[in-house]
Parts: C-alpha cells; sequence; structure tokens
C-alpha cells in the first residue's frame, strides 16, 4: 500500500518504511508526526480525492533537524564594480514512515 501526501508546498509517494527529507515541521527528534494531506491511496484499490481523501491519514516519526547544503545567490553587474554575494541554508525534517491509515 501506498499513499501520496502533500506537505510544505509539495507532493511524495510514499510507503511503509520510507525515509524521506521533507520542508522542515515543528516537532522534537523520535516524536511522532500526523501528515493529514493525502491526495491518493493506492493498492489493491485505488482511491482518490476531492483534493483530499477522506479519513486518510500518514504516521511518521521524527528522524532528524537539519540544514542543507549551502546555497551561494552571487549577483555581478559588469563594468560597474559591483558585486553581491548572499548564501542560505534551506532548513529541512527527515522523517520515516510508519504507518499509513485510510
Amino acid at each position: 500500500m501506498f499513499a501520496v501526501i502533500r506537505t510544505g508546498g509539495k507532493q511524495y509517494k510514499v510507503a511503509k518504511d520510507d525515509v524521506l527529507t521533507i520542508e522542515k515541521v515543528a516537532g522534537d527528534v523520535g516524536a511522532e508526526l500526523k501528515l493529514g494531506e493525502v491526495l491518493m491511496l493506492g493498492g489493491d484499490k485505488a482511491k482518490t480525492g476531492t483534493p483530499l481523501v477522506k479519513g486518510a491519514s500518514v504516521t511518521a516519526e521524527i528522524m532528524a533537524q537539519g540544514k542543507g547544503e549551502k546555497v551561494v545567490a552571487f549577483k555581478k553587474k559588469r563594468r560597474k564594480n559591483t558585486h553581491r554575494k548572499r548564501g542560505h541554508r534551506q532548513p529541512f525534517t527527515q522523517i520515516k514512515i510508519t504507518g499509513i491509515e485510510a
């Protein structure tokens, strides 16, 4: 059985025991997380939502909270002796799917 969930403005296809990295969600490491925005349930008989499947949810365990790789935004105007360099590290949450309820 699998599910398609929406979190952080992105969609993910997940199954039990999958480990994935999503946008930052508040919570401590080891805490249980309930994701209620289920767009589709798959398996023997697929179920799609309009837009969400009623009564369906996915439970996950928070494994880590961290920051991603540094992204550098460098802007330069030629012949003007002008440039700007800014860095950014996007925070993320790593989760492990523990169950899918229909």
